[in-house]
């Protein structure tokens, strides 16, 4: 994830370019709620639901945790919208990142995630897309509001 502080408020933003910002959820989506994944790159949209929470998910060599993972059919995300938002529906809340999808069913290798419960078991499931929540942001700031990965409670991985 990469951070960019700014120079302008968001009513300046807003003002200035008749635009109004996207903000960062401070908590956790729930599951079941509606949500846009909408990518730049391919000026294209996905709609769907966060079916659930994933404890643990493996890609390669990559371990995520508290991913949300997409109802079907709707996000059935392809390469090139990694970072994408996941928002709200209705709102321009951001809830997450997008940043992969289980492209050929294979189990936790590269562009094939695979989910693993608190027993240690794991599955996989072509076709299935995941995000990486990004209310935990708010967890890492000081009072100042800059990121502190050091600050007790901050729940980004580092």
């Amino acid at each position: 994830m990469t951070v960019y502080k700014l120079t302008e408020t968001y009513a300046q933003i807003q003002s200035k370019f008749n635009v109004r910002p996207f903000t960062l959820s401070s908590q956790q989506a729930k599951a079941g709620i509606g949500i846009n994944v909408i990518s730049g790159y391919w000026k294209s949209g996905y709609t769907c639901s966060i079916e659930a929470f994933v404890d643990t998910l493996l890609e390669a060599n990559w371990e995520m945790h508290g991913s949300i993972r997409y109802s079907r059919p709707g996000c059935e995300v392809i390469g090139g919208t990694s970072g994408s938002p996941v928002i709200e529906a209705g709102t321009r809340i951001i809830v997450g990142v997008n940043n992969t999808i289980n492209e050929s069913g294979q189990m936790c290798s590269m562009n094939n995630p695979c989910e693993v419960d608190k027993s240690g078991n794991k599955s996989a499931q072509e076709g299935v897309g995941y995000a990486q929540q990004t209310y935990w942001l708010y967890s890492c700031l000081s009072v100042d509001n800059e990121v502190d990965l050091s600050r007790p409670g901050c729940l980004l991985y580092h």
